[in-house]
């Protein structure tokens, strides 16, 4: 099976833990993408949902497929969200996210939800965070070669995200600055740290909030939990 096989048969997977009557939080990237997808067929089956997107563009695809779209305005808690991720520590399911630009977002919803669970293929897998990929840092646009500075005064090798040529912005205006870190040992210690900084709106750090991973590779889907 290639990538794009894994993507599908983990997002059949996840949308059938979808209930009927209940708040779910759509994920961004493009396993959330084949998650969405799996759902729409859900619904157009029946299934009664509501959901909260993560970005955009998880909202106009879950609005051109029929799904209903509430807002934290009428519900403020999500019963479960499912999201991708960039990396996964193997241990602890502490997460890398915001490669594909909607880390803030997808933070609030996953904060909001009684489940959190993460879809990936197994080359997500680490056994440390910053091993595959660099660090997404949200951040405002004022003052931003500032922010940047204090990034790498932590440590860390600073990029800020482009694209067509022009910073990227993300949904909420903000620049996002791409720090790599040697590999992490404590991802909860570095997140904060890095939130402390003014200027800093969120980092792509998300520890301790996955509930379950489940993870597609050739033999099938695995389902990983926290150790302990």
């Amino acid at each position: 099976m290639n990538r794009d096989d894994l993507k599908r048969e983990v997002g059949e997977r996840a949308a059938a833990l979808v209930e009927d009557g209940t708040i779910v939080g759509l994920g961004t990237g493009s396993t959330a993408t084949c998650f969405i997808e799996s759902l729409i067929k859900r619904a157009r089956a029946g299934l009664k949902i509501g959901c909260i997107p993560t970005s955009e563009r998880s909202a106009a695809q879950a609005r051109d497929g029929g799904l209903t779209l509430v807002t934290f305005a009428t519900h403020q808690k999500i019963d479960i969200a499912i999201d991708g991720a960039d990396e996964i520590k193997r241990d602890t399911l502490d997460l890398t996210k915001g490669l594909g630009g909607a880390l803030l977002r997808e933070k609030i919803v996953a904060s909001a939800a009684a489940r959190f669970v993460i879809i990936a293929d197994a080359e997500k897998m680490v056994d440390r965070l910053g091993s595959r990929c660099p660090i997404p840092v949200e951040v405002t646009q004022f003052a931003w070669e500032l922010t940047a500075a204090r990034l790498r005064d932590a440590g860390a090798e600073v990029t800020r995200r482009e694209a067509a040529g022009a910073p990227y912005v993300t949904d909420g205006g903000n620049f996002i600055l791409d720090a790599q870190f040697a590999p992490i040992a404590d991802a909860g210690a570095l997140n904060r740290r890095l939130r402390a900084f003014p200027g800093v709106v969120e980092t792509g750090l998300f520890p301790a909030m996955a509930e379950q991973a489940l993870v597609a590779d050739g033999e099938g889907v695995t389902i990983y939990r926290p150790k302990g």
